[in-house]
């Protein structure tokens, strides 16, 4: 795995060969004249090609436009300021240290598992402040730290996707879901925001945080103690300044919260629950601008049109408050200055996102994601593979992509190119098979040594252990993969089965 997985080139390499790939193929399908009958449409559409006079018109007309207008810029920029602020004025940080500080030492295996899953909340930093702090809990709690080292890792890495609170990734995924249904004009379909799959998401959130609550207790922990796995770190004072789960004085983060903290986290909350007695004044008020047509808010409205807003309002109220409050935003600029930080981290995804824009949008207007969807659709009724177990062959082909594949948002443009608009065409909800994605997206990846986090985790780990290897982690990681993956492929299939809405205005079929 990890042989092949170095041999791939980087993301924006892939997307690359695979812009030119399409190229080329469309423009062979457009000089033999190829045309695609799309269901629900009176007319055929032909292919077009990049290699023609109209392609190369289109595509040096269009660049800038394909890239500023490329929908998960539009969604996750402004929530990535937001998260920004509340991360690094230290409000995300304090909370999730007060939330493992207040858990009873029988509960913190689950308490792990919850807050870890939820972490992402953090993006990768999530990776590197959650496994540390739960090993400082567990030890404290008189529990084996490595347990909670292990079982906070595997928290946060195998339950990336989902969160108890909507995150910056549910906008990128949302972003591309609609981006690529562009292969499919006129396609009725109900938009996918960045709460789309909330309902889904929240009881995923709490299933897989009791699973991994259940693994940490019954099997890693026990584990440890009859391995007679070392309780005590062995520290290289020299690096201990230099460790990222460190303060700014390199001394070890604490789970007790100062006064100053405590007080700052009161008065955070208390701003999101004004915050939230606003939102709600202003939508239930009658004839509220945030009500549709109807009166109502579902399956369209203004105010499902302003989630990415409202996301955004609630981490950066709370995030400048809690900074007020103990001291790390005294102004505008400080404010200012978290943002610039949270975009510089984003940068390299600025980066991919150029190339991915690109594919995208040359996919949608060269018809072939439309001609690849008609034909995939049709292969799959034609074999007899729609239901499901369609669905489930998704979801382990993600699940072994991910092995490969880690940029989350490189693998669903890649998938969701292809596979969104074929769902559809069998009467899927995109919002449902981003849904399915999920699940295969995360669960494989704490197992695969292409994970960059790997090394990290290998690193904590051998503060404990100092010959611990590669293969020691990832046989310590292995118990959570088929758990995670299992419970949320039943999750899901109960979703399926029932009928149940993934999120407001979002179920499983289109309708009609």
């Amino acid at each position: 795995m990890e042989a092949v997985g170095n041999k791939l080139p980087e993301p924006f390499t892939i997307f690359l060969i695979l812009y030119v790939i399409t190229a080329v193929a469309s423009s062979i399908l457009a000089w033999n004249g190829t045309k695609v009958m799309v269901p629900g449409s009176d007319e055929e559409l032909a292919i077009k090609g990049l290699f023609t006079g109209e392609g190369m018109a289109w595509f040096t007309t269009t660049l800038g436009e394909n890239y500023i207008g490329f929908p998960p810029l539009l969604t996750v920029l402004p929530i990535l300021l937001a998260v920004g602020v509340a991360e690094r004025s230290g409000m995300l940080s304090a909370l999730i240290r007060k939330l493992f500080g207040s858990a009873h030492p029988t509960l913190l295996p689950y308490a792990v598992g919850v807050i870890g899953v939820t972490a992402s909340v953090m993006a990768d930093a999530a990776f590197v402040v959650v496994p540390p702090l739960a090993a400082m809990i567990f030890k404290a709690a008189g529990r084996h730290p490595v347990a909670g080292l292990i079982g906070g890792f595997a928290a946060v890495g195998a339950g990336y996707s989902t969160a108890l609170v909507p995150t910056s990734l549910d906008a990128l995924f949302a972003g591309i879901t609609n981006a690529v249904m562009q292969t499919l004009p006129n396609f009725q379909f109900a938009d996918v925001n960045a709460v789309s799959n909330y309902f889904f998401n929240i009881t995923s959130s709490i299933v897989l945080g009791i699973v991994a609550g259940f693994i940490i207790d019954k099997v890693i922990e026990k584990r440890m103690w009859q391995q007679e796995d070392p309780t005590e770190e062995h520290i290289n004072l020299e690096e201990a300044a230099k460790r990222g789960d460190r303060d700014e004085n390199g001394e070890e983060l604490s789970a007790e919260l100062s006064k100053k903290e405590m007080r700052g986290l009161i008065f955070s909350v208390l701003a999101a629950v004004i915050v939230t007695a606003v939102i709600l004044f202003a939508a239930l008020i009658p004839d509220s601008p945030w009500r549709n047509e109807t009166g109502g808010y579902l399956p369209k409205s203004p105010l499902l049109s302003s989630i990415v807003f409202i996301v955004f309002l609630y981490f950066l109220v709370m995030g400048i408050v809690y900074g007020r409050i103990v001291g790390t935003v005294k102004n505008v600029k400080d404010v200012v200055d978290m943002m610039i930080g949270s975009l510089k981290d984003m940068l390299s995804f600025l980066v991919l996102a150029f190339i991915l824009s690109q594919f995208v949008a040359l996919f949608a207007w060269t018809g072939i994601g439309t001609f690849t969807a008609v034909h995939g659709a049709a292969f799959l009724e034609s074999i007899g593979l729609t239901g499901f177990p369609a669905v489930l062959a998704f979801i382990v082909l993600a699940s072994l992509l991910n092995l490969l594949i880690i940029s989350g948002s490189s693998m669903w443009t890649l998938m969701a190119s292809v596979f969104v608009p074929m769902f559809a065409l069998l009467g899927y909800e995109p919002a449902f098979i981003q849904a399915a994605f999920r699940v295969g997206d995360s669960a494989t990846q704490i197992i695969t040594p292409l994970n960059p986090y790997m090394i990290v985790m290998l690193g904590l780990l051998q503060r404990y252990e100092p010959k611990a290897g590669l293969g020691t982690l990832m046989s310590r990681l292995i118990p959570f993969v088929i758990p995670f993956f299992t419970a949320w492929v039943i999750l899901l299939a109960i979703w399926f089965y029932a009928d149940l809405p993934l999120g407001p205005g979002n179920g499983i079929m289109i309708e009609g």
